[in-house]
């Protein structure tokens, strides 16, 4: 059994060791860069006010030019700018994005070569630009919350910081953006960490399973480590050479002090990152998702947002909120069957202008009450606990916005619903938007336990503790990287002495 032990950390160590070193140099660097994104935040502060008081089209007449399977079945719809114009944003059922021009009334088909560089220009007007190409994925733009805007129109912007800038081909909004530093940074981070190498080519319908067993055969790896090192520790007296451990060589030696000094650690951080796969979808809930359109409509409806229910024009909620908060994207909603609208300026500042027949007020926020009477139709035969969250905490948190979890804003307070049904479902409703913001399952609660907190130490009271906490992952990381490096050069002079023999 020893030797077998022995076996497999020697040869799981000259497949693994590289691989492991790679994944704790990389951690540091997205520590303070992530992959590239385009943020809420930033999306807004690029937009213009919306100026269409008197030259919009109405939201009917928007309706009626898209597709009429589409008409009766509306999930989304925007008002918004694009290239600087206003433009209504449709969607529905497959999550297609359709836009019509609001001043024109046209729908939006195709979004060409000259299209892609007016909207480049509003979004960084005082840069010179050139466009590349159209692609359908790259090294940057493997998510896939871009899916639904492939493919992506390619701008090189001539700024300080190079710009990238990708463009939807079906919206024409600017749907991220990569500078030159997050390019030069992500090859040595994210594309390295998340072994990117393989996404894009013949290997990446397979990426997700060769993210997947490569870990597990690092937890395995780090366990069998572990277990060989303990053995092969005197706990008790020394060797000869008065040393608790045999090894003279200087890298065997340093290999085998590090790796039980970090072994914790190491098999923490190898084991979280597994988890973050969802192997074999063990985080999957079981029961069917929530039908949502019950939260919007009241009832089993099927949630359409037809424009019959809106008594107001984009333009009356435009001059409604105009001395407020100047909007910049205004939305359509229900909530338990009542119509409202939320625009929101450049800051991610909202305003509900809710809508009763043909009169509308304005109002800062839903009342508790009016969420959990709607959020209740939801599982309606399991009991509800409600809680106002005014601060973060271990399930409802901020993260810098470079970072995986850091794409939206959490704006607080939020209310929450605890539901006792079979999956321990929680909901998260932003009163600033009468929206879910969130749910959460017991399976994606342990999911937040056994990825985010073990990989990325992200409980608020650890995030606040900068730079301690800065400090505490980089020393945990060098220690881990040492492991691995010092585990290269044994692999490689073991490997090397087969190759000779």
């Amino acid at each position: 059994m020893k030797r077998w032990l022995f076996l497999a950390h020697r040869w799981l160590g000259i497949i693994l060791c590289l691989f492991m070193a790679m994944w704790f140099f990389s951690g540091v660097v997205m520590m303070y860069v992530g992959y590239p994104k385009l943020t809420d935040s930033e999306r807004l502060a690029k937009l213009p006010e919306l100026a269409c008081a008197t030259s919009c089209i109405s939201l009917e007449n928007a309706v009626n030019v898209l597709p009429t399977m589409l008409q009766s079945s509306l999930t989304a719809i925007t008002l918004t700018s694009v290239a600087g114009e206003p433009r209504y944003q449709f969607t529905g059922i497959g999550k297609r994005v359709f836009s019509v021009d609001a001043r024109t009334g046209a729908l939006v088909t195709a979004i060409s070569e000259a299209d892609a560089l007016r909207a480049a220009h509003a979004f960084m007007p005082r840069a010179g630009m050139q466009y590349l190409d159209a692609v359908n994925e790259d090294t940057w733009t493997h998510s896939r919350g871009l899916d639904q805007h492939r493919p992506l129109h390619r701008v090189q912007m001539n700024d300080a910081d190079s710009t990238l800038l990708y463009i939807s081909s079906m919206t024409g909004d600017v749907v991220r953006k990569a500078t030159h530093t997050e390019r030069i940074w992500n090859y040595v981070g994210a594309w390295l960490h998340w072994l990117y190498a393989f996404r894009g080519g013949v290997l990446d319908a397979a990426w997700s399973n060769v993210v997947l067993y490569l870990s597990l055969a690092g937890v395995l790896l780090s366990f069998v480590g572990t277990v060989v090192g303990l053995m092969r520790w005197r706990f008790r007296g020394s060797y000869r050479s008065g040393a608790k451990t045999p090894y003279r060589e200087f890298f065997m030696r340093w290999h085998h002090v590090i790796g039980l000094a970090f072994a914790g650690i190491t098999i923490t951080w190898i084991f979280s990152g597994l988890m973050s796969m969802n192997p074999w979808r063990i985080f999957d809930s079981h029961s069917s998702p929530l039908n949502k359109a019950v939260y919007v409509n009241g009832d089993e409806s099927d949630g359409n947002l037809s424009p019959a229910k809106f008594q107001i024009s984009a333009s009356q909620a435009i001059d409604a909120l105009q001395n407020i908060l100047r909007p910049r994207e205004i939305s359509w909603h229900m909530l338990n069957g009542k119509p409202y609208l939320v625009g929101v300026n450049g800051a991610g500042r909202t305003r509900i202008v809710q809508v009763d027949g043909d009169t509308f007020s304005l109002r800062e926020e839903f009342p508790t009450s009016q969420l959990v009477e709607a959020a209740k139709k939801l599982i309606p035969n399991a009991h509800a606990a409600i809680e106002v969250v005014n601060h973060y905490d271990a399930y409802y948190y901020a993260r810098d916005a470079h970072t995986m979890m850091g794409n939206s804003e959490k704006r607080l307070p939020i209310v929450r619903v605890k539901f006792d049904d079979p999956q321990q479902t929680w909901l998260h409703l932003d009163p600033y938007t009468g929206t879910v913001e969130g749910t959460l399952t017991r399976t994606k609660r342990v999911y937040r336990w056994l990825f985010g907190l073990l990989h990325s130490w992200d409980l608020p009271i650890m995030l606040a503790s900068r730079p301690l906490w800065d400090m505490a992952l980089i020393l945990l990381s060098a220690g881990g990287f040492l492991l691995s490096a010092t585990g290269i050069v044994v692999a490689w002079r073991r490997l090397r002495k087969k190759l000779l023999e």
